[in-house]
């Protein structure tokens, strides 16, 4: 089970704990590369301009300063101030503008770095964290066809990963915002911030949020929620959207788009995707598609998973760059994956085998095999000590080292499994652990 922080909110892990957060990030990496996402990595710090130009989440970024600043240096409220990025998409819509002139578009990358927010620390949300983005940006347009691929890159990469069954799910601000409009709602993002507050207060709290802060009618609050209450497996959605009887042209086009969605992506991963009207993401900057993802029976968690399409986030003149993007809370998957014990590592170091020491004289000798072995990629430690082959033992145990190599004054070699007893001869020319044994292995506790 993973343990409590000393500093709440900025996790650490164990080497065990580490080796399952790798997998995560391997399984992740792989499977976007084998999409055609490229990799890169933007800065830590960008300026508070910056940061803060969409979304309302001031209160929650980590202003940089130096302890003992300069008389002239910039105030937290100077939009040159500098700050670190609560979020992988907005620097990475920065880093889009600057580099667009060495960029092939539409241009596929994906994202792996830490962030830091300044939430309130609990289980799931943490101030430092890493994320995994994927995204792609295109140059004046993007056809609508990335919004359903990356759905099915993101299903792809989910089920890859040891946690439980998983639900995506999707919806449109396009249909939201034209629905609103069409039952007489203008404040449409004000809308979207109440909706968005569904599964943390209730429907009665957005219907009082609804008509005290924004005016609605209570006929205008109960067309909302009955919108934010339909969630099918399939496209019977688009029927029991148009059943509301509200007409807009917006409307027509966001339920146009989400049913393209919702059709490939619940064929191509059947019982993961669910059109769910309520999902309305609380950062301003998204202008279509909206996904979030859940762990079945692990939903208090929050998402996993979120992200959309923005078209105007990256901008540069009257030049734009549209994209859309997922973002996958790697320490909110890992920390639930540990606290649950849904996987563990089959050791807690990456060695394979300790090669011992008959005396101290031996030490080159066994540099050599240990350098044999390495050569075909198997990881070794070389015993610092020449003391009794039951203490040398005793060390590889308690590493958790599974294999202990002996070499003899007449040349030959054996090696032993410390965990059944066996020791046969080998060659370290030649020899080889079991494939399972090469590399610590990250079992899923169902397996």
């Amino acid at each position: 089970m993973a343990r409590t922080a000393s500093l709440s909110g900025f996790p650490e892990w164990l080497p065990q704990e580490r080796l399952v957060e790798l997998h995560v990030l391997d399984t992740l990496r792989r499977t976007f590369e084998l999409h055609g996402f490229a990799s890169i990595e933007t800065r830590a710090v960008e300026t508070v301009g910056q940061l803060l130009r969409k979304g309302e989440i001031d209160k929650e970024v980590y202003g940089l300063s130096r302890l003992q600043d300069d008389d002239d240096s910039a105030s937290k409220d100077d939009a040159h101030a500098l700050a670190l990025h609560f979020d992988l998409t907005v620097p990475f819509a920065r880093y889009v503008v600057e580099n667009a002139g060495y960029l092939a578009f539409p241009f596929r990358r994906y994202q792996i770095q830490k962030v830091w927010r300044g939430e309130r620390p609990q289980e799931g949300r943490a101030r430092e964290f890493t994320q995994a983005d994927i995204d792609v940006v295109g140059d004046g347009e993007l056809p609508f066809r990335y919004d359903v691929e990356l759905a099915l890159v993101i299903a792809e990469a989910l089920s890859a990963l040891p946690i439980p069954p998983f639900r995506l799910r999707i919806n449109n601000r396009k249909l939201a915002e034209g629905f609103y409009r069409g039952i007489g709602l203008a404040d449409t993002a004000g809308v979207l911030r109440s909706i968005d507050k569904l599964e943390k207060v209730g429907p009665e709290k957005v219907a009082e949020l609804l008509q005290e802060e924004l005016g609605a009618t209570p006929e205008q609050a109960k067309s909302a929620l009955e919108l934010a209450s339909i969630r099918t497996e399939d496209t019977s959605f688009v029927g029991q959207v148009r059943a509301l009887g509200v007409q807009d042209e917006l409307l027509e086009e966001g339920l146009s788009e989400l049913e393209q969605v919702i059709a490939a992506a619940s064929a191509a991963a059947p019982g993961k995707v669910v059109a769910d009207l309520s999902i309305a993401r609380g950062l301003d900057y998204y202008t279509g598609t909206v996904y979030e993802t859940v762990l079945v029976g692990h939903e208090q968690l929050g998402s996993i998973c979120s992200g959309g399409r923005y078209d105007a986030l990256a901008t540069k003149g009257s030049r734009k760059f549209p994209g859309v993007g997922l973002s996958i809370g790697v320490t909110r998957l890992v920390s639930r994956i540990l606290s649950q014990e849904l996987a563990t590592a089959s050791r807690s170091v990456p060695t394979a085998v300790l090669v011992t020491l008959v005396d101290d004289d031996s030490w080159i000798a066994a540099q050599k095999v240990a350098a044999q072995l390495r050569g075909r990629g198997i990881a070794v430690e070389v015993a610092a000590k020449a003391d009794k082959f039951g203490k040398q033992i005793k060390y590889a145990d308690r590493r958790g080292i599974p294999f202990v190599w002996f070499s003899h004054a007449d040349g030959t070699h054996e090696v032993k499994d410390i965990r059944s007893g066996e020791q046969v001869g080998a060659d370290p020319a030649s020899w080889m652990p079991p494939a399972a044994d090469l590399v610590p292995q990250v079992v899923a506790a169902s397996a």
